[in-house]
């Protein structure tokens, strides 16, 4: 049952773009759990959407490897340039603050909707919102 959990909500995610309440419980059901666990599982991976995410995820990695290669001051240039701050999550952007994106000997790095970016610079930064915007 756990072990199906994580690719049934993976599915279910790259179905609907999000974690609807009524496809977590249809997934808890096919499992034969609860749909509290199915929750709890949703809410503990920060790849999991609970509520519905603005049409560009921006995931920031402000891990020790890309903190000391700028990272902090980075989130805090894409919060102006963008006009929102980590952890708001708007129609466009759902800019976020992440704890490790595994890319330590090319960090800085962030990821667009699971798109990896790496050896960041505010330059580069730059040219990619001008991509999204």
């Amino acid at each position: 049952k756990s072990a199906a959990m994580l690719p049934a909500l993976r599915l279910l995610q790259s179905m609907k773009g999000w974690l609807p309440h009524e496809g977590m419980r249809q997934v808890a059901e096919k499992l034969g759990t609860s749909p509290e666990r199915a929750y709890e599982v949703a809410t503990f991976y920060v790849m999991f959407h609970t509520e519905r995410p603005g049409k560009y995820v921006i995931d920031v990695c402000t891990n020790l490897s890309c903190a000391l290669r700028g990272a902090e001051g980075m989130l805090k240039h894409l919060e102006q340039k963008l006009g929102t701050k980590a952890g708001h999550n708007g129609d466009r952007f759902f800019l976020r603050e992440t704890e490790c994106l595994a890319s330590c000997g090319t960090a800085p790095c962030l990821q667009v909707n699971e798109d990896h970016h790496e050896n960041l610079t505010k330059e580069k930064v730059d040219a990619l919102v001008e991509k999204l915007t």
